[in-house]
């Protein structure tokens, strides 16, 4: 939320105010890589909690290592062939989202993700958001993830658990420390303890990927997850997703338009919008079907080669 109003202030807390206006001043700077359609962009971000400090959930990624990409992304539930990723960069599409690791995936099979693969496409100009589909809701909605439910009875210790085979993943295939890794939180819809149970194994799950030096996001659909989340926010609760990945199709692109998230919140640089799935495209002679996104957020940072 902005600011409260202040009053005039005495000369000897004018020392204290100006340092802490110029370190709020410094997490609203930063030049976009890319155009993005979010007339709202520009709003004001969220104030510190203290004077003279910025905590880590409000400061801009970029000053914590982050790499941000803004622009448009898709996703596909098989991570696409060298030859498709290289005919899509006629597309619109800078970005893609690849389902690294999780016992939740749809696709577990993924025989073109290696380290190579991303090497590759990172080389040639794409960018890479991870998405880990681990343990689900309690009450997730699809059938084919009932065998991945979280257990209530230990949400905390299989998140834990969880977020760390997530950085193992993405380390061995060659992501460095401050990547983005998205936890992927399907449509869900149950009692008030379902959804405590959910936001518990998040929250766990955010704090130990946080604690190992990555940062943690959330991609979940606007009316359960993300809504949950915001929620959590609004409370002032921690252990919150560094980005949210709103799920919401049948409507344009906007990172800041979701009714279900307050505008001022997430940001900068920490929201991306995926508003429609399942759609065929053709770029370059290619065929796929994709998820469409747009992205103003962390991606995977490439490591050395080993």
């Amino acid at each position: 939320m902005p600011p409260e109003p202040r009053r005039r202030p005495s000369r000897r807390r004018l020392g204290t105010l100006a340092a802490a206006l110029a370190v709020f001043a410094g997490a609203l700077t930063g030049s976009p890589t890319a155009a993005v359609p979010a007339p709202a962009d520009r709003a004001a971000a969220p104030a510190a909690t203290a004077p003279g400090s910025v905590p880590e959930d409000l400061r801009d990624p970029r000053d914590l290592g982050a790499h941000v990409f803004r622009g448009r992304a898709f996703d596909t539930c098989h991570t696409p062939s060298r030859a498709a990723m290289s005919a899509w960069r006629a597309s619109p599409y800078r970005a893609v989202g690849v389902y690294f690791a999780g016992r939740g995936r749809a696709c577990a099979e993924q025989p073109n993700l290696t380290a190579s693969w991303l090497r590759d496409v990172h080389r040639t100009g794409w960018r890479v958001l991870p998405l880990y589909v681990g343990s689900q809701s309690p009450c997730v909605t699809a059938g084919n993830k009932h065998h991945v439910r979280i257990d209530p009875a230990r949400p905390r210790g299989q998140a834990r658990a969880e977020a760390r085979d997530a950085v193992h993943s993405a380390r061995a295939l060659g992501m460095a420390a401050r990547s983005a890794v998205y936890l992927d939180i399907e449509h869900f819809r149950g009692p008030t303890a379902c959804e405590r149970t959910t936001l518990a194994y998040i929250r766990a799950w955010n704090k130990e990927v946080r604690r190992l030096g990555w940062f943690p996001g959330l991609y979940s659909s606007a009316n359960s997850g993300i809504r949950v989340i915001e929620q959590a926010r609004r409370a002032g609760l921690d252990g919150l997703p560094s980005m949210i990945w709103v799920a919401r199709w049948r409507t344009g692109p906007s990172l800041y338009g979701e009714p279900r998230v307050d505008p001022a919140a997430w940001r900068p640089h920490r929201r991306l919008h995926q508003y429609a799935g399942m759609v065929a495209e053709r770029h370059g002679g290619k065929r796929m079907v994709i998820d469409r996104n747009v992205v103003d957020a962390p991606v995977a940072i490439m490591g050395p080669r080993t």
